[in-house]
């Protein structure tokens, strides 16, 4: 025979790790809220912020009326998601890896998966396209072996580097505008 306040005990159990997992507070603090990448190059919340810098290497989110900057854009070329919903999603590719950041050919993977399924109105391409070989975006320069030969862009390739932007976030190549912009700081609103 069970002992009733084993029973009692067992119940009173459940019921507050019930009650912890259904109230709002809890649920709050128990959400999912996992970066989309391990580190600090990716950085998504379930609120996100109302403005963020992006520096090379690194994908961020901003909220509905946010903004995003990206600093020091000379040889980079910028990536911005622009959500229905309102919301920005950034991307500032690197020609050369900075250390403990998204190489090129990563920088679309993570920014894909940071926009995850939700419905975009456009994506925006910004910066020194004439720098830009579109292959950057599938292998990047540092993954170059020796005597391979290594593409090197021959001037601007707008439609090149729309599509693979297109390829890499697979979406409509008619949503991606590419953009050759001066070198210095970018401001999305």
């Amino acid at each position: 025979m069970i002992e009733p306040k084993r029973v009692i005990a067992t119940l009173a159990v459940a019921l507050v790790g019930a009650a912890t997992l259904t109230s709002p507070s809890a649920a709050a603090g128990m959400a999912p809220y996992e970066p989309t990448h391990a580190g600090p190059r990716v950085v998504s919340s379930l609120a996100a912020p109302a403005s963020a810098t992006v520096t090379e290497g690194q994908v961020k989110e901003v909220a509905p009326g946010g903004v995003i900057t990206y600093p020091s854009v000379t040889s980079c070329l910028t990536v911005t998601v622009r959500l229905r919903g309102g919301g920005l999603v950034g991307a500032h590719a690197s020609l050369f890896q900075v250390p403990g950041e998204l190489r090129s050919d990563e920088i679309l993977g993570a920014l894909k998966q940071l926009v995850g399924e939700r419905p975009v109105a456009a994506i925006e391409v910004r910066g020194a396209v004439g720098a830009w070989h579109p292959s950057y975006f599938v292998k990047a320069l540092e993954s170059y072996g020796e005597g391979e030969q290594v593409p090197i862009s021959e001037g601007p390739d707008f439609n090149g580097i729309a599509q693979a932007v297109s390829r890499g976030l697979g979406l409509p190549r008619g949503r991606v505008t590419v953009e050759d912009v001066p070198d210095g700081d970018q401001t999305i609103r």
